[in-house]
């Protein structure tokens, strides 16, 4: 583990606890986004609860987001540096129908959205769902 996990850590004003590096760790180590159920299954020397609780410490500290991409289960994705977590900070989210993975399309932001007069945006969650290109739609 190098420093860089002690170190977004201390920049959040986190205690770089040994189960808080770890998990963090398992959290950048991710390609794509990832559910409490997989740090579960990645960190079974951590108890549950302790991850849980992890994750919304930094889920509060804007370390990760979060984002329902309809499958049941509550998706997270470490924030990159200039991330504030914003509904205007926000990007599209991609969901593979096959592999059942989702992903984080930084690049691609939700447009700019015109809401009709009195409402107000707090939140948004934008989702395509399709085939992410490294699965094929036919196996089985």
């Amino acid at each position: 583990m190098d420093n860089s996990v002690i170190n977004i850590l201390e920049a959040n004003n986190i205690k770089p606890t040994t189960p808080r590096m770890l998990i963090l760790n398992a959290m950048l180590g991710y390609k794509r986004a990832f559910s409490l159920g997989d740090l579960e299954k990645d960190l079974l020397d951590i108890d549950k609860s302790t991850i849980f609780r992890t994750i919304n410490l930094f889920h509060e500290k804007k370390i990760i987001h979060n984002f329902d991409d309809g499958s049941g289960s509550m998706k997270y994705s470490v924030c990159q540096d200039d991330c504030d977590c914003s509904a205007d900070d926000s990007h599209i989210h991609f969901y593979c129908n096959y592999c059942k993975k989702a992903f984080c399309l930084e690049d691609v932001v939700i447009p700019k959205l015109q809401l009709p007069e009195g409402m107000e945006m707090e939140d948004v969650n934008f989702v395509i769902k399709g085939y992410c290109g490294k699965c094929s739609r036919n196996a089985t």
